[in-house]
């Protein structure tokens, strides 16, 4: 098939607004957790950014998107490096298969940058580095390939090139990512809260965010990111991209108002914060039906999620478990809700061609999505437990306590994020991380040069 310039502009720039809602994650998770965390949070980011940039190009393409190996993950060893794509020749339907390779780059690095906020201010830097590599492995690249690997076809209809499970055999819809990102995500993170404990001060001391106009940044910024991870997913610039694109605005501003009406009737008040996650959920419900309902479904399953998950946040309380920035409350419960109001709000007018059960299509679609999503949250929560209970027993994955009281950020990274009394705020010594005298003599320098 000939690359289309058209389809391949649009992918490109769809990678790159997917990219800077890892960043616009940054912000959003940094003023939520207190001043002492700021950076750490940011890092765990941008750390994830980093790390897994490197493992997709290495062997994370191949395990997703090679030729499956019985449906479960692919087999990588012919795209090792991704040397063999760079030809002309190689091509992803309309695409250059390089573009394509971008694209689905960004999806995994923010499933992994996901997971943060549930363990923030109490998680060792360097260990959570080595747990985004090992999780990615073992876990999002053959979720990935579950959900996003489709069967190949000649032109004559024959297979050329088998894919995942969930796509292929159960056919569950999931146009950009409710099971391999969202779900797959908040069943980690609530693995690993359940590993490294609580907070110091959980339930006890308040924690509130130190900087909600970060919030609300962040916010904007993945709401804009988000028309490239949904309306990008269609690969082409064409109706089915435009479909995504106005579904994705009509749920999120639903979801948005669900939230704050369920503030206003449960607290007496709606609050900036609430609407930047009531933003969040919307964005995360629609993300696995965008193609496969329409705007008013859209609307419903945008309202609906928005208030369940305004009220599912309030469950860590019930239950004393500390995720601490609700990525259960909204990423896994979104994405579950998401995933599964497509089996009722679904309609074959939409670019995915299925009825679901208010349609008229039956409960056929509705079982597939209950079980694609169901069996997603099981593997990753014990996958994920179990790679975060052996990490912490080998390499330990919390910090101390008195480190965690005196503040993340001056002890694993030597820095305070606001400098509003020069730099005494900076660690003495060689700290946790190994480079806290460097860090302050720079500060000290600048401190002596100002004052002459």
């Amino acid at each position: 098939m000939n690359i289309n310039s058209g389809d391949t502009a649009w992918l490109l720039v769809s990678a790159a607004l997917v990219l800077l809602m890892t960043p616009g994650l940054a912000f959003f998770y940094g003023g939520m957790v207190r001043s002492k965390s700021v950076l750490n949070m940011m890092m765990m980011s941008f750390g994830a950014m980093a790390t897994i940039g490197v493992a997709w190009v290495l062997w994370g393409y191949g395990l997703t998107f090679g030729p499956s190996i019985g449906g479960l993950v692919g087999d990588p060893r012919a795209l090792l490096g991704l040397g063999s794509l760079m030809s002309p020749d190689a091509v992803s339907g309309t695409v250059p298969a390089m573009a394509f390779v971008l694209f689905q780059a960004m999806f995994a690095i923010i499933a992994v940058a996901l997971i943060s906020g549930a363990i923030a201010d109490r998680a060792s830097f360097a260990t959570w580095m080595v747990f985004t590599v090992v999780w990615a492995t073992l876990v999002y690249f053959p979720i990935a390939h579950w959900v996003f690997a489709f069967d190949t076809t000649s032109a004559t209809g024959a297979i050329t090139q088998h894919g995942g499970w969930i796509a292929n055999s159960l056919k569950a819809i999931d146009f950009a990512g409710g099971t391999a990102i969202h779900i797959n995500a908040g069943a980690a993170a609530l693995a690993l809260v359940l590993v490294l404990g609580n907070r110091h001060g959980f339930g006890s001391e308040p924690m509130r965010p130190h900087n909600l106009t970060l919030v609300m940044l962040g916010a904007g910024l993945l709401w804009f990111g988000w028309f490239g991870f949904n309306a990008g997913s269609a690969l082409t610039a064409g109706t089915t991209a435009a479909v995504a694109g106005v579904n994705t605005l009509a749920a999120t501003s639903a979801a948005c108002c669900g939230w704050l009406l369920a503030e206003r009737l449960r607290d007496g008040h709606a609050t900036s914060l609430g609407a930047a996650s009531g933003i969040v959920a919307g964005l995360v419900a629609i993300t696995p039906g965008c193609a496969a309902v329409t705007p008013a479904g859209a609307v419903a399953i945008g309202a609906i999620t928005g208030a369940l998950c305004a009220y599912a946040v309030g469950l860590k309380s019930r239950f004393g478990y500390d995720d601490s920035l609700d990525v259960v409350g909204v990423h896994l419960v979104g994405g579950f809700a998401g995933t599964v109001l497509i089996g009722l709000f679904a309609s074959a007018t939409a670019p995915a061609g299925i009825d679901g059960l208010f349609a008229g299509g039956g409960a056929d679609q509705l079982w597939r999505q209950v079980v694609g999503a169901v069996t997603v949250l099981v593997v990753s929560f014990v996958a994920s437990y179990l790679i975060g209970l052996v990490l912490h027993k080998t390499l330990g994955f919390r910090i101390e306590r008195d480190h965690e009281l005196e503040g993340i950020d001056v002890v694993l990274h030597a820095e305070s994020a606001y400098e509003l009394h020069g730099p005494g705020g900076l660690r003495s010594g060689t700290g946790s991380a190994g480079f806290g005298s460097g860090a302050l003599s720079r500060a000290t320098t600048i401190d002596k040069e100002a004052q002459a």
